[in-house]
């Protein structure tokens, strides 16, 4: 017999989790002493939203598992916006939570967290795939199987399990649970109309959006462009996903995006083929009627949101991405339908979407700035999540893809300093690359103390903020469109480099080109945790106009 801590603890193990994030507290002592007694690293963080985080990044770049733990009441509410996170980017977390003794329910108890108080099973329902109470120990093997499943079958996302602190004690038989592994990747029927129209198409494009990354479909993705010569442009959440150098790469569209893409849609399309994404508001702003597609391509895991933004006929391709492109190829293999004048047509809308750059009076780093000095200090396999803000989109309309997979961005759940929890754990999950965290100093004010998290675990992120003293996108985008922003400043900016020094990080404040080339390239070299500080222009507009 062995207790539920502990036939929970050895699962995590099988399943590959090295670290769990969370802070603990009573009601999950047992779990946190098992983690420890069984070699899983407990990460104190500073935040059980940070750790939810941290394990979401955790899950996202190692590919696997992230677990996340919280005390009873606040500390599992303070997890929920991490959960909601994690399933709009759809990352396997496991949130587990912490009760009270069930045997003490309906009695007035601290940090209740049953129906007789803050009820978390309730709260977690509307942000992950499943959420239980383990209610007695002999129920623990039927809902943690059920819990993986949910993980990641489908489209991954979280799952949470709430359990007592005396059923946490409570020995049962051992079992052994495997991933689900075993169930087959869901394809869509009608692929063989898909390569039909893309074989009639003769002015098609990619629309792609971070579903790609999800799934890392990153080959799959440069295969089918190539096979039908198909250009290539990114949404916000998909950027990343493809080679910017590549010759059929249009680069970014919608909100952050350039005047490429607009100008190869602006001369008319006949199929859109859209791959991970749902077309949000900030997806399509600059889309207009005139540059509809005749025909698209959708394809998605579910219905929901298919042929739901723009108003033209639409194939529905239901099932797994990945697989579904993986299928296709193959039913194509050994084909190349030659249609290489559309080389000559991407060159064409490059040339003349050409920007130029007005000089400007110096007021602190631009966007643009800041964003070529970090392309070309950083290695190309360097991996950069970018935050909720204007910074990301700066990334989104001026940083150059070298590597695919190496930059992460969500742009429709969006939390605030989300980014600075994701680049710790994907850290821890991956030690040996360059992790790159690019937030602002709104974000940071947020979910900043991360910061420390990495420096008492020895994850070597640099953080570089960019910093104008205000909420930057929100603050433009009210001035641009309703005259006058309210509540947008902050009276006392943070000063970024000296909050850097106290979390214990390297820190370095930077108001010239030259002065965070010098950074990036010293934090580099150290391979500690970093904060560089970015002096930003605060009077120069973001590319976020567009969204209104």
């Amino acid at each position: 017999m062995k207790t539920v801590a502990q036939l929970l603890v050895e699962h995590l193990i099988r399943w590959g989790v090295t670290h769990v994030f969370g802070i603990p507290g009573k009601p999950v002592t047992p779990l946190v002493m098992e983690m420890d007694r069984q070699g899983i690293v407990f990460v104190l963080s500073k935040h059980e939203g940070g750790a939810g985080f941290a394990a979401a990044g955790y899950a996202f770049e190692g590919g696997r598992l992230g677990a996340a733990l919280g005390t009873a009441g606040p500390g599992g509410i303070n997890m929920l916006t991490a959960a909601g996170q994690a399933k709009a980017t759809g990352v396997p977390v496991l949130f587990l939570t912490g009760q009270p003794p069930i045997k003490e329910i309906g009695k007035v108890l601290g940090q209740d967290s049953t129906p007789f108080g803050t009820d978390l099973v309730k709260m977690f329902e509307p942000v992950t795939k499943f959420s239980a109470r383990i209610e007695r120990g002999e129920l623990l093997e039927t809902y943690l199987r059920h819990a993986i499943e949910q993980a990641f079958t489908g489209v991954k996302g979280p799952v949470h399990l709430s359990i007592p602190l005396d059923v946490l004690t409570e020995e049962v038989r051992p079992f052994q649970i495997s991933m689900p592994t075993h169930y087959p990747a869901v394809l869509s029927a009608n692929l063989d109309q898909v390569i039909e129209w893309l074989d009639a198409a003769r002015r098609p494009v990619l629309f792609v959006g971070g579903g790609v990354h999800a799934c890392r479909a990153y080959e799959e993705l440069r295969q089918l462009a190539e096979r039908w010569s198909i250009p290539v442009m990114t949404m916000p959440g998909g950027k990343g996903a493809f080679v910017s150098g590549h010759p059929l790469s249009l680069g970014a569209f919608g909100l952050g995006g350039n005047d490429t893409s607009k100008a190869y849609l602006s001369e008319g399309v006949d199929v859109m083929v859209v791959l991970g994404s749902q077309l949000s508001d900030l997806e399509l702003p600059g889309l207009t009627p005139d540059m509809y597609p005749r025909r698209m391509i959708h394809f998605d895991y579910e219905p929901t949101f298919i042929g739901k933004a723009v108003p033209v006929p639409v194939l529905p391709v239901l099932g797994d991405l990945k697989r579904n492109l993986q299928e296709l190829l193959r039913l194509t293999d050994g084909r190349r339908v030659e249609l290489t004048s559309l080389y000559a047509e991407v060159a064409a809308a490059s040339e003349r979407a050409a920007e130029t750059e007005e000089p400007a009076e110096s007021r602190g780093l631009t966007g643009r700035q800041t964003i070529r000095v970090l392309r070309a200090a950083l290695p190309k396999e360097a991996v950069v999540y970018g935050d909720a803000g204007s910074h990301s989109f700066y990334v989104v309309k001026h940083f150059d893809i070298e590597v695919p997979g190496t930059f992460y961005f969500e742009e429709v759940f969006a939390t605030m300093g989300r980014a600075i929890g994701y680049a710790v754990g994907a850290q821890l999950a991956e030690p040996h690359k360059t992790i790159v965290c690019l937030t602002g100093d709104g974000c940071l004010f947020m979910n900043g103390t991360e910061i420390s998290t990495a420096v008492n675990y020895e994850a070597p992120v640099i953080f570089v903020v960019m910093n104008n003293g205000s909420l930057d996108m929100v603050e433009k985008g009210m001035a641009r469109h309703l005259g006058r922003a309210i509540g947008t400043n902050y009276t006392v900016p943070i000063h970024v480099a000296k909050f850097g020094e106290a979390m214990g990080a390297e820190a370095f404040r930077c108001s010239t080109e030259e002065e965070l080339y010098a950074a990036v390239t010293q934090a580099l070299a150290m391979r500690r945790t970093a904060v560089i500080e970015v002096m930003a222009d605060p009077l120069e507009i973001p590319p976020t106009m567009a969204r209104g």
